[in-house]
Formats: C-alpha cells, sequence, structure tokens
C-alpha cells in the first residue's frame, strides 16, 4: 500500500516527508480513517452531509467503476463538475486508480470545450447532466472521447451512480510514486488560451501542510466554506486538500456565488474558515442591507486571492466579518498561495511575506535583482511547482527556469520584507517615463464612496503617448455621469501622483473576469475606442 506522509510543524520550514510509494488519495482520503475520524462530517453540498467514512467507500466505488470500463493507469478524464459530492469523489476516485483527472472550468463556451477536451486528449469525460449541452453538439468531433459519463438524471448516458453503485467500496490504491502526474489543472485564461498545467501526486501535500497548517493552522473542528470553486487551484486546496487532511468539514456550493447565496451560506452554516476574492469581497459591501451584525459570524479567518486585495476592503472585511481577511497570492503553476499575510500580522495593502518552504524574488528584464521598493517580475522556488504546460514547450521554458517558476507578476518589497502588488507584466503603464501600476490606481479609486471595482488599462491619447484609463463599475444606486466622472478624477489626483490619475472614465456594469475572479484586462486594452 502507499504510504502517508509525515510531517513536523516545530520546524521552520515545516518538514514534510513523503515516501517514493505514494498516492494523494491515501494521504487525503484514507488518512482519516487509519487516523479514527471516519465519522467526521467531510461534505455537506446542497443534498446533505457526508462522513469521511462515506466518502472514501464512494472514491473507491468511483475508481474501480472507471477501471471496470477499462481506463488504466495514466489515463486522462475530464471533470466538468459543479461543487457537490461528486466533484471530491471523481476527482480522489481517479487519483486513487492511478488514472489522471482534469478538472474543468463549469463557465465555459462549448468551443473552449472543444478546445480542452483536444488538447488534453482525454478519453473520458464526467459531466453534470446539466452541463451536457455544452459538449453533445461538438461530440462528433472528439472522436478521442470514449466515454461520457454523467452525474445527475435525465440523460440517455451511462449514469456515474449507476456505475458507482455496482462497483466494489474496496480499492487498493494503484501503485504510483510521488513524482507521478496526479492531475492537470487548466490555467484561468486571464492573458488568453488556457494551458494544461501538470501536477504531481506530491504537490498537494505541500500545498496543504505548508499554507493549510502553517498559515491557516486547520484542524479538525474547523468548517470551511470556499465560494472559489474545485475546478481550479485556489478552491481545489481551500474545499478539498485543506480540510480533509486534517479531517475538518468542507461545505460546498454548486450555484454560483452570488453575494446573496454567500451571505446566506455563512449565516446557514456559519464556517469558521471562508475564502473568497477581492471582487466578492467589495460586492458584499456594497450590500450592508444583507449583513448580519457585524462580527457576530463564527469566522476565525478569511483569505482572499486571486488578485490582490485593496487596503480599504481588506480593512472594512475585518470589521465586518470579525475576522481578519489574509490576503495572498498564488497560481496554478504553483497550485496554492505562495506569500500570504499571518492571522497575527496581517498588513492591508500587502501580500504580505512567503510562505515557509518557498523562495522568492524580484528581478528585473536583465534577470538581475532588484532593490527595496524597487518594481521588478515576481519568480518564486517551491514543492509545488507544477511539471511544465503540456505541449507548449517554449512557454514552458519561459515559465519554469530550473528551480524558479517566473510568475509575470510585478511586484515591490519593503524593507520590513512584505510584498506589494503592482500588476501583472503586460498590465503595467509607462506614463512620462515612468512605470504605473494599474492596481495602485485601482485602489485608489474604489475608496471613492461611488466605486465598487475598477480596471484601469493605457490607452494613446491625440499625441500617441500612453495614459490611463479607467473603466468603473458604481455601487447600486448610483447613477453615472460626466460630473461625476470629473468628481471621480479630481478624487484620485487628490491621493496619488499626478501623472498616474486616468484620463479617461467609463463607467461599465461589470468587469470581465476569469472565473477565479481575476480581472481580464487584456479584453478591455482589445475594445475598440468609440
Amino acid at each position: 500500500m502507499a504510504g502517508l506522509s509525515t510531517f513536523d510543524l516545530r520546524s521552520d520550514p515545516p518538514i514534510i516527508n513523503i515516501p517514493r510509494r505514494y498516492n494523494a488519495a491515501v494521504d487525503f482520503i484514507d488518512r482519516n480513517l487509519v487516523e479514527g475520524r471516519e465519522a467526521n462530517s467531510a461534505v455537506i453540498d446542497g443534498d446533505g452531509s457526508y462522513s469521511y467514512r462515506e466518502l472514501a467507500q464512494r472514491v473507491n466505488r468511483c475508481g474501480n467503476a472507471l477501471t471496470g470500463l477499462g481506463l488504466r493507469r495514466e489515463d486522462r478524464v475530464a471533470l466538468l463538475l459543479p461543487d457537490t459530492i461528486d466533484f471530491p469523489v471523481a476527482f480522489w476516485g481517479c487519483i486513487k486508480a492511478g488514472i489522471v483527472p482534469i478538472p474543468l472550468n463549469t463557465l465555459l463556451t462549448t468551443r473552449d470545450y472543444l478546445y480542452i477536451l483536444e488538447d488534453s486528449r482525454a478519453g473520458t469525460l464526467i459531466i453534470s447532466a446539466a452541463l451536457l449541452e455544452r459538449i453533445l453538439p461538438v461530440r462528433d468531433q472528439l472522436p478521442g472521447l470514449q466515454h461520457i459519463i454523467v452525474s445527475g438524471e435525465g440523460a440517455a448516458l451511462p449514469s456515474l451512480a449507476v456505475l458507482m453503485q455496482a462497483a466494489d467500496t474496496n480499492l487498493e490504491a494503484a501503485p504510483t510514486t510521488r513524482d507521478d502526474i496526479a492531475f492537470w489543472l487548466y490555467s484561468s485564461g486571464s492573458t488568453g488560451t488556457p494551458k494544461g498545467v501538470l501536477h504531481c501526486h506530491s504537490h498537494l501535500i505541500q500545498t496543504a501542510v505548508r499554507y493549510g497548517l502553517g498559515i491557516l493552522k486547520m484542524r479538525e473542528q474547523d468548517v470551511v466554506f470556499s465560494a472559489a470553486k474545485l475546478f481550479f487551484a485556489y478552491g481545489l486546496g481551500n474545499g478539498m486538500s485543506f480540510p480533509f487532511l486534517v479531517g475538518a468539514t468542507s461545505i460546498l456550493l454548486a450555484q454560483r456565488p452570488t453575494p446573496a447565496l454567500v451571505l446566506d451560506t455563512l449565516q446557514r452554516r456559519r464556517p469558521t474558515v471562508f475564502f473568497g476574492v477581492p471582487s466578492l469581497y467589495a460586492a458584499l459591501l456594497a450590500q450592508p442591507d444583507l449583513w448580519p451584525a457585524p462580527g457576530s459570524l463564527r469566522l476565525r479567518a478569511c483569505v482572499s486571492a486571486g488578485e490582490a486585495l485593496p487596503e480599504d476592503i481588506g480593512n472594512k472585511c475585518q470589521q465586518y466579518f470579525g475576522a481578519p481577511v489574509l490576503d495572498g497570492i498564488g497560481s496554478t503553476e504553483l497550485l496554492h498561495i505562495f506569500i500570504s499575510n499571518r492571522l497575527d500580522e496581517v498588513h492591508y495593502g500587502s501580500t504580505g511575506k512567503p510562505v515557509p518552504g518557498y523562495r522568492v524574488k524580484l528581478v528585473n528584464e536583465q534577470d538581475h535583482a532588484v532593490g527595496v521598493s524597487e518594481i521588478g517580475e515576481l519568480v518564486v522556488s517551491g514543492p509545488s511547482a507544477a511539471v511544465a504546460y503540456w505541449n507548449q514547450r517554449d512557454k514552458s521554458l519561459h515559465t519554469f527556469r530550473g528551480a524558479w517558476t517566473y510568475t509575470g507578476d510585478k511586484y515591490t518589497v519593503d524593507r520590513d520584507g512584505y510584498y506589494h502588488y503592482c500588476g501583472r507584466t503586460d498590465d503595467m503603464l509607462k506614463v512620462g517615463g515612468q512605470w504605473v501600476s494599474p492596481f495602485e490606481v485601482e485602489a485608489t479609486l474604489i475608496q471613492h464612496e461611488s466605486v465598487q471595482e475598477a480596471a484601469v488599462v493605457g490607452r494613446q491619447d491625440e499625441h500617441h503617448l500612453v495614459k490611463p484609463k479607467a473603466y468603473v463599475v458604481l455601487k447600486p444606486g448610483v447613477e453615472s455621469s460626466a460630473k461625476l466622472a470629473v468628481e471621480i478624477q479630481e478624487f484620485v489626483k487628490s491621493r496619488i501622483a499626478m501623472h498616474k490619475y486616468p484620463r479617461w472614465i467609463e463607467f461599465i456594469d461589470s468587469l470581465p473576469k476569469t472565473a477565479t475572479g481575476k480581472i481580464q484586462r487584456f479584453k478591455l486594452r482589445n475594445e475598440k475606442e468609440v
């Protein structure tokens, strides 16, 4: 049988011992049975509550059902599932059987799915019945897709529930190693076409111990709720690997996490740890009529990632939630957060300090280290770095250079060692010969009482010089006007350097974003001026 990892949190950084013969499902699913937590509630979704014993049995049934169809080790299975019990069952069932799951974003188009399924060459798709209409129109264009298995009812295709019901509840873990590819994730596409990111069996325990235990102090009694979905790296850690490592409970929300649904879940389920993104926190603050009494929730910690959390939003959220909001940065390539604030050391307006076990540095265009307060690209070295991008050699060589992963994020570090986000490399603006961080301008814009969200991009003026342009989403009930635009511009001028203020302000209903909440500024840059 594949062995369990061991770890020592008393050392800095934590020491993690992972045996050569290793299957991640044993560490995160079977561990809870071995350590006496089988009766604990593992998952609560819209249909019920599931103990770790029941989760383990379902995982085994799923793995057996897939191998019963003829799937073998290293075969790929695409997962197109909302956040219900079937997601962790399918994900860990694949891994335990040595099969490679590939979670897919549930918000994409038919064309996107055709691209990813062709690119990944997945031979099997486990899909929610509600999403079949996105796949069936291109089914005949996917000759390599041998099996479509449906989660839910009402489809004339093999049923996941029926296949699992006929399968055995016992499954010996496949003899994988810590360095075998365990799963793929597709990058969020904030800068263009998604890329398949390859992760090993050992990567999940690295992030769960270093961030989940080391930073969040996850414990068996915790109840976690992640508005960020399981299909991408941030949500995968939040809703599965972190709670499953210690036998805690994960609340899963199948629907889109609207502010109303999130608040209802917080009130009814009373989690102790909540994971969100800056845009969601801003939307929650914009709807004070929906809030319970400030500080009345059971939360001990909140986490924000996806984009940098503005200082103003962080302070206001802590007042409402009664718990600190830990801003951090992670990536699909590193699997989870590698720079973060701490529970006892929150510096709003900064991303915090490196998570123990990760090394970071800031470099210029010549790959030389920059000085204190100088802008540089963030480069990371850590034990959860992806192996490569699938079938993208040039991009792999550009991003993964020896032990270092080049993130494409621009940062500064202050004298106290706190890192401050400036923007993506492609988003930075050179105005009057000086770098301008779009995030700094955006963080100033949202301090205006009428502004809920903002995105800043570069636009050429009549002299073909680049100047900042702001796309602004107003708070509910606020009417846009030329007068308000000027007022907002003057507001920004009074708070940051004059050359940074937006020369144009365009009011829009919503910003284009990825499913992770990242603003897709390239879509705004590509818009034709009227």
